[in-house]
This record gives structure tokens, sequence and C-alpha cells, in this order.
């Protein structure tokens, strides 16, 4: 077992399901105790948290809407005082509303930027007031931030374009302190709210250079590593793990 993360912090956000749940599960078996949240379907979150616990570490669930700064600060506190301490942040909550302009609600509007863009700043804010030097703040963005190429995506691609600015300019806030934030872009990734294969799976693949779908646990790979020790010198990135997508 590489435990390279062994007795650190970590808190993802959204760490129920799909590729929160594939995070939350590879820190534990590299030697995090983990902290997730989620918004509905405890039983997943439960799921999620034995999964961790069979790797020998702390683990544990809170309920908490990204949307709802409040929920977002309550939930890094109590992962402080539960775990004794934060060292990795994971950005992961996110959702994805798709709508032709003429059609787009301006509450779904609202909710991407709560979601996606001022839940990544709240947590990553309340988060910093307790971190070290080595701290780790990852945010999961997205593929689309460089590439949208097909109609309806357009406030989803800016709101995870938005992270690119934020961690750049971050970037610069943590790193006199030793801290590094950096984002991770996955292109298609075979998840229950995206299965590879659907039909819509099928459009996407022949935009790739690899003609098939990523999975939860080689984007949870990247984490890891931007998570560990040999990342030390990255900061301010986005790196993009798309097969292609946009290539």
């Amino acid at each position: 077992m590489n435990l390279t993360l062994q007795d650190k912090r970590a808190l993802i956000t959204g760490g129920s399901r799909g590729i929160g749940a594939a995070i939350v599960k590879r820190l534990a078996r590299d030697g995090a105790h983990v902290a997730l949240t989620y918004v509905s379907k405890p039983d997943q979150a439960n799921e999620t948290l034995k999964a961790a616990q069979a790797s020998g570490v702390k683990a544990l669930a809170i309920q908490a809407d990204s949307a709802d700064a409040k929920a977002v600060v309550a939930a890094v506190e109590r992962t402080v005082a539960e775990l004794g301490g934060i060292d990795i942040l994971v950005n992961n909550a996110g959702i994805a509303v798709m709508a032709p302009i003429e059609d787009y609600r301006l509450e779904d509007f609202d909710r991407h930027l709560a979601v996606n863009l001022r839940g990544v700043f709240v947590a990553t804010q309340a988060a910093v007031k307790h971190m070290k030097a080595g701290g780790r703040i990852i945010n999961i963005g997205s593929c689309n931030a460089e590439r949208m190429p097909f109609a309806g995506g357009a406030v989803y691609a800016m709101s995870k374009a938005g992270l690119v600015g934020l961690v750049k300019g971050l970037a610069r806030d943590l790193g006199q302190r030793g801290i590094t934030i950096n984002n991770v872009q996955p292109g298609p990734v075979d998840t229950d709210m995206n299965p590879a294969d659907s039909d819509f799976a099928n459009v996407l693949k022949q935009l790739m250079a690899l003609p098939r779908y990523g999975t939860a646990d080689e984007i949870a790979a990247m984490v890891a590593y931007l998570a560990g020790p040999a990342a030390g010198f990255v900061t301010g990135a986005s790196l993009t793990i798309d097969g292609g997508f946009t290539a």
C-alpha cells in the first residue's frame, strides 16, 4: 500500500458518489483521513464512508449543500474539529444544467454560480484559515472550460472557466504560505449521471482522440498526485485529463 498521504486530513465536497466517491476512496487508500459532504442520499454517503474506513482511516460524512455558504463553512469547521485539522481540500461538488439560452432559467444560472464558483471560494476561504505549509487545494473543473462543442452548455462552461482565473489568482495569495491550488479538468467520465453507454456518450466519443470515456478512478489518481508530495511545485495550474477531447 502506497501511504503517500498518511495521516493527512482531507475534505472532499460532493464526495458520496461518482468522481467524488472515487477521490474519497483513493485518498483513504493513500492514508488520508477523509470527510465528505453530500446533499441527499445518505445511504450512498455511508457506503462511501465504509469503503474509506476499510483502509483503516477515520472518515465522516457531512450533509451540506455547496450553495449554502454557512453549511460549507460549518463542514470545514467540523472536519477540522473531528479530524484534528485539514491538509487537503478537494472542491468536487458541482452541477450541470444544459439548455438553450432562450429557455435558460435565471435560477439555474444563479445556482451554477453558487455551487460551481461561490461554493469553491467559500470552502477555500474557510479551509486556508486552518492550513499550514504543504496544504493542498484541488478543484474539479471541466475540459468544457477549454472547449464547449455543443449548444446549451454556455453557463456550465462559464462556471468552470471561472475556476481557471480563481486558481491563478489564489496561487499568488497562497504561494508565500506554501499552499498549492490547482484545477483538475476531466473530460467525459463514466458515472451514473453520464454513462459511457448512452447515446450522448456515443456523440462525445467521436470528438475525442481516445474513443472511450475515462473512469472516476483515473480522475482520482490525478487528484492523489496533486495532493501528494510529488506535486509540491505545481500551483496555479489547470490539468486536463480528457482523452484528447480538447486536443
